[in-house]
């Protein structure tokens, strides 16, 4: 009978994880850009809690890191959206250049006829966006009403994220008051709450570390772009700064990126240099910079942190691969807290901590 209760519990948490995951995405329009708001609020708490030691009204505090993170998504749009033209005006050529690669591939292994049929067809596919007789056919772009039936629903998640992390900042003290208020029994509120603050500092912490390596990568991109003779050779370094925030699966897609533009820039192998010399800046800044800044207290386990990124794209998108890892942080720190039984050790480290 045990074994059988253990089972039903069992059953009753995989079902209530799969019912939470299916809510989760059928309402990703409201609570992506929330989540993202709490994360983002969480970041900038730093900034809020200057402005009331300098004995400023919470409201000045929440409205100057309102105003920071608006400023920080329209510098996000403004970078990107040059690039995508760019790569959008320069798919013809590239396309051009990889069919002058697969051609010369072809001719150099040409007694490989299984291999020469197969280059063959995907070279004479019609679907690859080519004529019969090689004419480039142009790209696709939105159009004014794809844009039109975009805009209200574009314009109803940024009021949600404006709105949660306005309000967020202005009365967090009274949601952790009243999160260790419902989530611990009245001796351990003070330890919960002491946790909470920690967790908040954590990773406020980290992401302001990852944000000073960010900046020195995308700074070493940049300048590295310039040597290679690469156009937008600084925009490239922008945009390695802020893709880098998205573990892994970010440095992988600007690779291709590079390669992409590589291909469109330059002839022959030089076309490649670009990314190569990311990825060694990537790799180093992976190796050596983030575990030695970082420190041990705030490394986590790359399989979690690999999961996590892929549960949280497959989940939101590119808004779930950002606050992935800041969650991540938060949940473990605040797991360490919740545990019953140790609130005269956790109170002692707040009482060190003071």
């Amino acid at each position: 009978m045990s074994r059988l209760e253990t089972l039903s519990r069992i059953a009753v948490v995989f079902i209530g994880v799969v019912a939470l995951v299916f809510a989760l995405v059928q309402v990703e329009s409201i609570f992506a850009p929330m989540v993202l708001a709490l994360v983002a609020g969480v970041v900038l708490s730093p900034v809020s809690d200057m402005w009331e030691k300098m004995g400023f009204s919470p409201v000045w505090g929440a409205l100057t890191s309102l105003v920071f993170a608006l400023l920080a998504t329209m510098m996000i749009v403004l970078i990107f959206q040059p690039l995508v033209y760019q790569m959008i005006d320069q798919a013809p050529k590239v396309w051009k250049d990889l069919r002058s690669a697969i051609d010369g591939f072809r001719d150099t292994f040409q007694n490989l006829n299984a291999m020469s049929d197969q280059i063959s067809e995907a070279v004479n596919n019609p679907e690859t966006g080519t004529g019969e007789k090689g004419e480039q056919q142009p790209v696709p772009m939105p159009t004014l009403s794809d844009a039109l039936m975009l805009a209200p629903a574009m314009f109803g998640q940024f009021l949600v994220f404006i709105g949660t992390l306005f309000f967020f900042l202005l009365t967090r003290g009274d949601i952790y008051a009243w999160a260790a208020g419902h989530l611990s029994e009245p001796a351990e509120r003070a330890t919960t709450a002491f946790r909470l603050r920690k967790a908040e500092r954590k990773v406020s912490r980290y992401f302001l570390t990852i944000t000073l390596i960010n900046a020195g990568l995308g700074l070493a991109t940049g300048i590295v772009m310039t040597i290679l003779g690469m156009p937008g050779a600084m925009l490239w370094g922008l945009v390695a700064f802020l893709i880098n925030f998205v573990l892994y699966i970010g440095p992988a897609a600007l690779v291709v990126a590079l390669l992409f533009a590589g291909v469109a820039a330059f002839d022959g192998l030089y076309a490649a240099l670009p990314a190569v010399c990311y990825a060694c800046l990537n790799a180093t800044e992976g190796q050596f910079v983030t575990p030695t800044l970082v420190g041990r207290n705030l490394r986590l386990n790359p399989l979690l942190v690999f999961l996590s990124l892929l549960f949280g794209i497959w989940l939101w998108g590119p808004i779930g691969g950002i606050v992935a890892i800041p969650l991540l942080l938060w949940l473990l720190v605040l797991n360490d807290a919740l545990p019953k039984g140790h609130a005269a050790k956790l109170m002692a480290a707040a009482t060190a901590g003071k």
